[in-house]
C-alpha cells in the first residue's frame, strides 16, 4: 500500500516522522516547489518542525497535487481547515478508491461540515474507507520524540488497526475507535476551548479560574456531540479529554497563544498576523455557531469566544459576564 501527505506545515511534517519509522516510502504534497528543493537539500523541512532530519531518498515530492494522489492508495490530509477546498480543488484524479485520513483538527469553513462528512457528500468515499487522527500529540513533541498517544478513528475497525501500525513507534502510542464524528467535532471544539483558555490567560484569570473553565469545556463538548452525534462515547479518554487538556495548557497550543494574544489586548487581525500560523479554533468558533442554530445546545464558552472574535465584545467583559455561567 502506497501511502503519501498532503501538505506542508508542522503537523504533516510530524505524520511524515512518524510513517517512516515503519513505512519505506511515501509521497509527499507541498505546494511550493522552492521548499521542495530546500528540503530536499537540507534534509529538513525549511519552515515547520527544523530539527526533524530525513532521508529525502524515501519521499516522494511534488509541488502537483495530482502527482502524489494518484501515487498513493491511502492519504493522510494535514491541510488547515481554511485552505482544504481550494487544495482539493485542484485533484482532477479520482478519490473513490483512494483510503483518505484527516488529520486536520478543524471543519470546512463554508460547508460547515466535519471532514469526513465532507469527503463522503462531496468525493463519494465510503465512510469505512475514511479515518480520522485525533489525540494529545502536538507535532512539536512528536519532533522531540516525547511519548505521545494518538486514537485513530474509523468505521473500520481492521482499517483502523492497519493505520495505527504506521503510527505506532518508541514514543506514539496508538488506539482505534469507531466514534469517527464524535473525535472530529471534540477536536474542532477543544480548539475554540483552548482559545478561551488563552483568553482568560490573558486577562490574568489564575488557575482556580482555568480549572472551571476546562472541566466546564468538556461538559460542553459532551452536550454538543450528544446532540449533533448521538451516540455511547466516554468523554474521560485521552482522544477527547487529553486533547482538550494539552491544548488549552501547552506552551505549543497555537489556539492558547492567538487567545492569550486577544486577551492581552492584540486585535484579532493582529494577533493572527503574528502568529503566522492556522489557529483553527478561530474558524470553528464561527461554524459551530451556526451549526448549533440546529440544536440549540448551551454551550456559553463557545459563544462567549464566538461574541469576542467576530462581533468585537470586549474580552474582558464578556469573560466577565461568563463566570456567572459556569459551576
Amino acid at each position: 500500500m502506497k501511502v503519501a501527505i498532503l501538505g506542508g506545515g508542522s503537523w504533516a511534517t510530524a505524520i511524515a516522522k512518524m510513517l517512516l519509522t515503519n513505512i519505506e516510502e511515501i509521497g509527499w504534497y507541498i505546494r511550493d516547489n522552492e521548499k521542495i528543493e530546500k528540503f530536499k537539500s537540507i534534509g529538513r523541512n525549511p519552515n515547520y518542525l527544523t530539527g526533524v532530519y530525513f532521508d529525502v531518498n524515501k519521499i516522494k515530492f511534488s509541488s502537483n497535487i495530482n502527482t502524489v494522489v494518484e501515487y498513493a492508495d491511502m492519504i493522510f490530509i494535514a491541510i488547515p481547515s481554511p485552505y482544504l477546498k481550494a487544495q482539493l480543488k485542484k485533484i482532477k484524479v479520482s478519490l473513490e478508491n483512494k483510503i483518505i485520513i484527516s488529520s486536520v483538527k478543524g471543519i470546512v469553513p463554508d460547508e460547515n461540515m466535519i471532514l469526513s462528512e465532507y469527503f463522503n457528500i462531496y468525493y463519494n468515499i465510503p465512510m469505512d474507507k475514511i479515518a480520522v487522527i485525533s489525540g494529545p500529540c502536538h507535532a512539536e513533541e512528536v519532533a522531540l520524540e516525547r511519548m505521545s498517544y494518538l486514537t485513530i478513528g474509523c468505521k473500520n475497525r481492521e482499517l483502523a488497526k492497519s493505520i495505527a501500525s504506521f503510527m505506532t513507534n518508541t514514543y506514539t502510542q496508538t488506539y482505534v475507535s469507531e466514534d469517527v464524528n464524535g473525535i472530529e467535532l471534540s477536536s474542532v471544539m477543544k480548539n475554540i476551548y483552548a482559545i478561551a483558555v488563552g483568553i482568560c490567560h490573558g486577562l490574568k484569570y489564575g488557575d482556580n479560574f482555568q480549572a472551571v473553565l476546562i472541566s466546564n469545556a468538556i461538559q460542553e463538548t459532551k452536550r454538543f456531540c450528544n446532540a449533533a452525534v448521538p451516540q455511547h462515547r466516554d468523554l474521560q479518554e485521552s482522544v477527547y479529554l487529553g486533547d482538550l487538556l494539552v491544548t488549552s495548557y501547552s506552551r505549543f497550543s497555537r489556539n492558547r497563544t492567538f487567545g492569550t494574544m486577544v486577551g492581552k489586548g492584540y486585535s484579532v487581525k493582529t494577533a493572527q498576523m503574528e502568529m503566522e500560523m492556522i489557529a483553527e479554533g478561530y474558524y470553528a468558533a464561527k461554524c459551530i455557531k451556526e451549526i448549533n442554530e440546529a440544536f440549540q445546545v448551551n454551550i456559553p464558552i463557545a459563544d462567549a469566544v464566538y461574541e469576542v472574535l467576530y462581533q468585537n465584545e470586549s474580552p474582558a467583559k464578556t469573560m466577565k459576564a461568563l463566570t456567572l455561567k459556569l459551576s
